[in-house]
């Protein structure tokens, strides 16, 4: 008992840990695929991040290129009155919301500028003066002013009629106007500088912060490093951090290159609900296997208890079964025996005819023999050989047709077993004048089944047809015909003049009969047994009506073939 607790034991750490291991599965794939439609969606809204700001500081960029040629701004250089200048650039700043806009000649001297309080600074060190002095369009960020606000700069050359550039136009964008219209939304975006510092993002405790060693995760501004780590989930970037109550503690980090504004934006994608969903599946997964399991310990408590039951059963059903094949057949040597006796008086005419006859054959070959005449002797004895050889083939036919057959099934020539059929049912035939229409193909034709039984299944068919057309009537036509069709599929029918079939689908049916009660054609069991015999080869037996008349059975059968026999 000890051991059997321990093995159903080790049965069920064995199951709980398939179920575990199930389940891991099904949340590792789950998981991964959860990631690839964040990834697809956090593609997207880093695009229309990107875009957003692209088309915010577009307008800026647009301002300070049509701006540049105006001519109260090149003006200016030549000593131009730098009040309507100014009033122009305040006018531009507040429809814009622009943070400033101040135009400088070619050594970076402001001449005139929106805020009188604004610091410019050193221009002619900066980068986007630089750009525009070589008659480009310059941009940069930084920081501008005292109070130290983030700006974006675009500066746009102005050109004398010589193509010389006589100044440029410094249009100065307020950062945190831009970031106000997205600020707070999700996901988290930040875009960073070359030198991997946040400069602008929709989570304001990110600015400033400087990317962190091996390009991954930030360091605050004062260098302190915060809980980071980092680490690849397929094709995935995963970062775990703990940088604030607004941004994930998990996310997927994407990253695109933006050298148009000479940033980078990033964006980190919160993967909880993707956990939550792989978790959501796992668990579901995880619990139909349990479910699995306790239905299928209950089934196999059940099984052993009907285990029991079923080996006592077993001594009984196959005591049973072999007195039902042992009744079956009977039942078809019966059939056999039926068919024989309805046939028997057209076979003692058969036998009784070439008898008869060899007893006058032999009666005048003594005589001429008597007489002297040998050759005619010879050919009596000639006669009475061939009639001697024909009620051989009827005997052989006869014993072969009711010998109950032990042989397994296999090779069975399918034409000369029609031809046994024809000649067992001529007698009967030509008593009641029907014309049978057989021909045997060229060459055999090999099936796969008995010998005996399949001779007996068209016995049945052609004396159920011959009973058929002689209750139909004297006058009707008697004709029964038999056709193989050997080509892709090997098939026979056998096909009669008679009245058809009034009852299709129960002809097979044991005991079905039309034919009077108490008449000595049978009790409707020929066409039953035949069923059966076709099945046990494999093939199928049905019958129909034909359009003009008459009845048409179809025996499909095997072709015999050497893996068959095997």
């Amino acid at each position: 008992m000890k051991a059997k607790s321990f093995r159903k034991l080790g049965v069920l750490v064995l199951f709980l840990a398939a179920v575990a291991g199930g389940a891991g599965v099904v949340w590792r794939v789950s998981y991964f695929q959860a990631l690839d439609q964040v990834a697809q969606r956090g593609k997207a809204d880093l695009a229309l991040a990107v875009d957003r700001l692209g088309g915010q500081l577009q307008r800026y960029r647009e301002m300070a290129v049509l701006m540049a040629d105006h001519p109260v701004l090149t003006a200016l250089v030549a000593g131009g009155d730098d009040g309507a200048a100014r009033a122009l650039l305040v006018g531009a700043a507040d429809k814009t919301s622009a943070l400033d806009l101040f135009y400088v000649d070619t050594e970076g001297r402001i001449l005139a500028q929106a805020q009188a309080s604004g610091a410019a600074g050193e221009i002619a060190q900066k980068p986007y003066f630089i750009r525009a002095m070589q008659g480009a369009l310059g941009s940069g960020h930084g920081i501008y002013g005292a109070k130290a606000q983030r700006a974006y700069f675009f500066a746009a050359p102005a050109f004398a009629r010589d193509g010389r550039v006589l100044g440029a136009l410094v249009v100065v964008v307020d950062i945190d106007n831009v970031e106000e219209a997205w600020r707070g939304s999700n996901p988290t975006v930040f875009f960073s500088d070359v030198e991997g510092t946040v400069f602008l993002s929709n989570r304001s405790e990110l600015l400033f912060w400087r990317l962190g060693p091996r390009g991954r995760g930030l360091r605050a501004p004062d260098g302190s490093a915060s809980r980071f780590s980092a680490h690849d989930t397929g094709p995935h970037d995963i970062w775990q951090m703990a940088w604030g109550p607004y941004i994930p503690a998990r996310a997927l980090h994407l990253a695109r290159d933006l050298p148009v504004i000479g940033m980078r934006g990033e964006a980190l994608i919160d993967v909880a609900p993707a956990r939550r969903l792989a978790g959501l599946q796992a668990a579901v997964v995880g619990a139909i296997l349990l479910a699995f399991g306790a239905l299928l310990f209950l089934a196999t408590e059940r099984r052993r208890t009907l285990a029991r039951a079923n080996a006592q059963l077993e001594t009984r059903v196959e005591a049973r079964t072999v007195e039902l094949r042992r009744a079956q057949a009977d039942l078809v040597q019966a059939g056999k025996l039926s068919a024989l006796g309805v046939m028997s008086a057209g076979i003692s005419h058969e036998l009784n005819q070439p008898l008869m006859a060899i007893q006058q054959f032999a009666e005048n070959g003594g005589k001429f023999l008597q007489r002297g005449k040998e050759d005619k002797a010879a050919d009596n004895l000639l006669r009475i050989g061939d009639l001697s050889a024909r009620m051989a083939r009827i005997i052989k036919n006869l014993r072969a047709f009711a010998r109950q057959e032990s042989i397994p099934m296999g090779r069975v020539n399918l034409a000369a077993v029609i031809d046994m059929a024809v000649e067992l049912t001529a007698a009967r035939l030509k008593k009641d004048e029907i014309t049978m229409d057989w021909a045997a193909p060229v060459g055999p034709v090999f099936a796969y089944g008995g010998e005996v039984r399949l001779g007996q299944v068209f016995v049945n068919l052609i004396t159920n047809a011959a009973d058929a057309m002689v209750q139909s009537g004297e006058n009707a036509p008697r004709h029964i015909r038999i056709v193989i069709n050997n080509g892709d599929k090997l098939s026979v029918t056998v096909r009669d003049s008679g009245p058809g079939i009034d009852a299709l689908d129960k002809i097979f049916e044991p005991f079905y009969t039309t034919k009077s009660v108490g008449s000595s054609e049978g009790m409707g069991l020929g066409l039953s047994i035949s069923y059966g015999l076709v099945q046990s080869f494999g093939g199928q037996i049905r019958g129909v009506n034909a359009q003009e008349g008459g009845a048409i059975f179809t025996v499909d059968l095997e072709y015999w073939r050497e893996e068959s026999g095997a």
